[in-house]
């Protein structure tokens, strides 16, 4: 049994967006980067069609061979197999249900540079929920990318049901985050017609604390509502300013769907004001303070970089690409309420860059990360916690023991030594 749990555990990537996982219920999967036809990334999530059906909907980052452009549609058709298998959950090798998920034009569709596959599966048993594994080989290496999700067949939260598409309603978007003024739409799989209630919110959250700081941050007991309106599924609407949007269908629910819109940029950050606050990882208190109160917030920030570079412009160019280029991606995988770069596992990925290995169950996942300042593995563990915006809310379990390996990697960082 333990085997086999941790056979169902382990999941081997060479980079990570979990992030991500967006509502409704979603999991993320990557692989290595690829020497042939390869999935690098599968992201997952479900909607309940009946009390008997889900739709499952997997979105794909694909490699052709030497790093060229994704694949298309029939490449994906012509190279890939699908296969699953239907667990009671992840402590149990009871099979309830598998078989072959047929890849043709009808259930893959492209969406940009992504690949989404879609299927519909029978509930097994009268099981309220049940562990997805699905796993997809490439047929002439062998190589498999493997994804799980976990199925809930008796709607208990809105994000069961309805999710965020595109605004031809076409496909769900697998992501927490839009933009002002973007037109979205909220559906189900049928385009049902249903009022939903709609509350923003203008509140800054604060970012993650330190790995080292084991003092427990008081959530906020409540959030100010700055606009209530309502809304229609399967009819697009727009939205026109930032903050963060939870949709209802009753006024009295605690769990609705949550929505994170941003700037137009977004998940770029390139305005001074906004881009001098992610440095705050890797920066003094002294440095934090002085980036706040500057006057001239563009200058104050070009001086900050420089100086930690001795003056190298070149190698100061580099390390500001790096250092935002993981804020970018953290924003992209990791966004649930609040920014991606907020979160925990955005700090850690923006810091160590992409896990090594994830491991992965109901309540937990790990990221282990190997050959890090001449230590043989790191793991930050992250618990989920309910949270009523998001399904994919993880909260690291923090120590003071990593202090000897945090701040090297953030000297790294402050002398140039990490440039990619």
């Amino acid at each position: 049994m333990r085997l086999f749990i941790s056979f169902l555990l382990s999941l081997v990537v060479a980079s990570i967006a979990t992030a991500q996982r967006v509502q409704p219920v979603t999991s993320t999967t990557l692989a290595a980067p690829a020497t042939e036809w390869a999935i690098t990334s599968v992201r997952s999530k479900f909607l309940l069609v009946d009390t008997t059906t889900v739709r499952v909907y997997m979105s794909l980052t694909t490699q052709r061979p030497n790093g060229e452009e994704p694949l298309t549609a029939q490449e994906l058709i012509d190279h890939f197999l699908l296969n699953y298998v239907i667990y009671p959950d992840y402590n149990s090798r009871d099979r309830l249900a598998y078989g072959n998920i047929p890849l043709t034009a009808e259930s893959v569709t492209a969406d940009r540079n992504r690949l989404v596959v879609s299927y519909t599966l029978k509930r097994p048993k009268e099981l309220p929920t049940a562990l997805l594994l699905a796993e997809f080989t490439e047929t002439a290496s062998g190589k498999k990318s493997l994804n799980d999700l976990v199925l809930r067949f008796r709607a208990s939260k809105l994000t069961d049901r309805f999710a965020l598409f595109d605004p031809a309603g076409r496909l769900p978007q697998f992501r927490n985050y839009a933009t002002v003024n973007d037109t979205v739409l909220i559906r189900d799989v049928a385009g049902t017609q249903k009022t939903l209630h709609l509350f923003r919110y203008r509140h800054e959250f604060d970012p993650a604390q330190s790995p080292m700081n084991t003092t427990t941050r008081p959530a906020p007991k409540s959030l100010e509502i700055d606009t209530v309106l309502t809304v229609q599924t399967n009819q697009p609407f727009g939205l026109p300013a930032e903050g963060l949007y939870f949709f209802v269908e009753d006024t009295t629910d605690t769990y609705g769907l949550g929505l994170l819109v941003k700037d137009r940029r977004y998940p770029k950050l390139t305005r001074p004001e906004k881009m001098i606050r992610p440095v705050m990882y890797m920066s003094t208190g002294t440095e934090i303070n002085q980036l706040n109160t500057a006057k001239d917030v563009k200058k104050a920030l070009d001086q900050y970089w420089l100086s930690l570079m001795s003056g190298n412009e070149e190698v100061a160019r580099r390390a500001i690409a790096a250092y935002y280029g993981r804020v970018e991606e953290a924003n992209r995988l990791f966004t649930t309420y609040k920014e991606g770069w907020k979160t925990d596992k955005g700090m850690i990925y923006i810091i160590l860059g992409a896990p090594d290995r994830v491991q992965r169950n109901k309540e937990r996942e790990v990221w282990i990360y190997t050959r890090r300042a001449n230590v043989s593995d790191i793991n930050f563990a992250f618990n989920r916690k309910p949270n009523q915006f998001v399904e994919d809310h993880y909260e690291l379990v923090r120590y003071s023991e990593y202090q000897p390996i945090w701040y090297p990697i953030v000297e790294a960082w402050r002398t140039g030594a990490i440039r990619e």
